[in-house]
This record gives structure tokens, C-alpha cells and sequence, in this order.
């Protein structure tokens, strides 16, 4: 997520894309009336008529239920990236998923709309931005309801760095909520400038950066900025990139537009110059940095 956090569950817009990590699933029909996962999480097996729930598959097995197989099922999940991380990787392994299940990723509007109901039956609420992203690829601005999508012809890099800890989605929307009901005036203006900002980089790309600047400054008056991320965005800020925190807040990831000095893949070592602000960022905490690139591909 780009921009937008938040406001997209209440009818503005937001602008998010896909990034070049990706997760791939593997389906084999097996003679055994019986589903099993293999990935880096762990394993599971059950019969057809008998899913267990799964705090590591939750996402998968919502969308084998939605498919009446007659004959079993092995799914193989392989990530380039660790889920602890985030970067949407419950939307991208629902999407994979529901393509071995349809068989094609052809329609990708019904790709769309059966991942979407696997999200929120999983989740009990959720927008859908980073569905879309998974499944169509690229940049958008993208509206839940009434649904837009607008995809955005732009690629560029970004680099994320992981602040050590995540709050779950569901707790940090209900923070949120509380805010809105204690002072719904304020809070309402903030997604009302959030989607305002969605709108500016509609207009001209070039503003992203002083968006991005922007709705941290957003997010920090929603009570969403800690002192992980904080630091993190203070890294960035030396080194003059537009930063803001990326996806729910209060953990996860913080992302910069463009590239870190000396950024490794999920690194965290002490080899970069002791002048450089990552190398900082990485002594206080040992925040992994990961160099990323928007990717126009979503699901195949």
C-alpha cells in the first residue's frame, strides 16, 4: 500500500501496486480423497469433507471450500519473501491459490471477486486493495466501494525495511475505529486528505513523493508511527527519500520511494560505510532492508 491506509475502508481512495516478490502454488490431483499443503510454514492433510481450520493456511483452506473437488488435492507454496514481513502475501497466496483451483487466470475480474470473499471470510473485513494488486498487477488507485480500479502506467523502485514486529491488521482497524468514534471529525478529514493525496498523484505522477510525505504525516496523527518505525522513516528522511509507513501500522514496514544506499535483499550486516544512514538504522535495530521494483505483472 502506497497511499491511503485505513480511508480505503471507508470509501476513499487508494493507491497501491504489486512488487517484484512473488509466491507461486502448485496444484497435483492425487487419488487420495484428501488435501495436503506443503510450504515453508509447515504441512497440513485432511480429508475433502473435513478441513480443519489452520492458523498457517487459513487463507488457502478458505479457498479449497469454495471448490467442490471431487478428486484430492496437493498444494506446493514456495515465497521469495518470509510472510512475517507482510508485503501482502495473504492477498498474493489467496490469488495463487484460487487460479490452480479455477485453472486459469484468464478473467481476471473473477479472480478478483473469489479472492476478495476469501478475504473477508478469513478476515471479516477487509478492502481488497492488495487483492487487486496480486491479482491485476502494476500501480492503481483503487476505490472498495463503489469499486474502482484505475491502473497507473508507472514502475519504479522502492525499498521496504521491516520493523521487527507486526500488529495484526484486524486489531490495529480497531484502534482506528475507536479514534473515529471518539473524535470522528478529525478522523474523517484525515482519510478525506488521504484521499486528496490518491487524487494529486492521479494527476501527475510526479507527486508522489510529496504524497507519500505527506500521509505519513497522516498516519502519525492517526496514532500509527511507533518507535521502530519512526526510526526507520527518520533513516529515510537522511538520506532525502519520501518515506511513510506501509500497510495497517503500529509494525511491519515502512517503505522509501527509490533506492537505499548500499541496500541488501533482507539483509541486515554491518559492511555498508558507517556514514551511510542505513548502516545506522542497522546498528540501533537491525532493521532488514529490502530493495524492491513495481512489477506490472499480478497473477499468472
Amino acid at each position: 500500500m502506497l497511499l491511503g491506509e485505513h480511508a480505503v475502508l471507508h470509501g476513499r481512495r487508494a493507491l497501491v501496486c504489486a512488487i517484484d516478490r512473488r509466491i507461486t502454488v502448485s496444484a497435483f490431483q492425487t487419488l487420495e480423497k484428501s488435501v495436503k499443503i506443503f510450504s515453508d510454514l509447515g504441512t497440513y492433510e485432511a480429508p475433502l469433507g473435513a478441513l480443519k481450520d489452520h492458523p498457517d493456511f487459513r487463507f488457502v483452506l478458505e479457498a479449497v471450500r469454495q471448490y467442490p473437488l471431487q478428486r484430492g488435492i496437493e498444494l506446493r507454496i514456495e515465497s521469495e519473501f518470509s510472510s512475517d514481513v507482510g508485503f501482502g502475501s495473504s492477498a498474493a497466496v489467496t490469488a495463487a491459490a484460487h487460479v490452480v483451483l479455477m485453472g486459469t487466470a484468464n478473467d481476471r475480474m473473477e479472480l478478483f471477486k473469489r479472492s476478495l470473499e476469501t478475504v473477508r471470510r478469513v478476515q471479516g473485513r477487509g478492502s481488497g486493495a492488495d487483492v487487486a494488486a496480486s491479482v491485476f498487477g502494476g500501480v492503481m488507485a483503487y476505490r472498495a466501494e463503489p469499486l474502482e480500479i484505475h491502473p497507473i502506467p508507472e514502475t519504479f523502485p522502492l525499498t521496504a525495511v521491516y520493523s521487527g514486529s507486526k500488529m495484526k491488521t484486524a486489531e490495529v482497524i480497531t484502534l482506528v475505529e475507536m479514534a473515529r468514534a471518539l473524535d470522528p471529525e478529525k478522523v474523517e478529514h484525515i482519510f478525506d486528505e488521504m484521499d486528496r493525496s490518491v487524487g494529486e498523484v492521479m494527476e501527475s505522477f510526479t507527486n508522489l513523493g510529496k504524497m507519500l510525505c505527506k500521509n505519513q504525516k497522516l498516519m502519525e496523527e492517526l496514532g500509527l508511527c511507533n518507535a521502530a518505525l519512526g526510526k526507520i522513516i527518520n533513516a529515510f528522511r537522511c538520506v532525502k527519500i519520501p518515506a511513510k509507513i506501509s500497510g495497517s501500522g503500529l509494525g511491519d514496514c515502512a517503505i522509501g520511494l527509490g533506492e537505499f544506499p548500499h541496500a541488501e535483499p533482507g539483509s541486515s550486516g554491518k559492511d555498508t560505510a558507517p556514514d551511510i544512514p542505513e548502516q545506522r538504522l542497522r546498528d540501533e535495530a537491525v532493521f532488514p532492508v529490502y530493495p524492491l521494483h513495481v512489477s506490472p505483472i499480478g497473477t499468472c
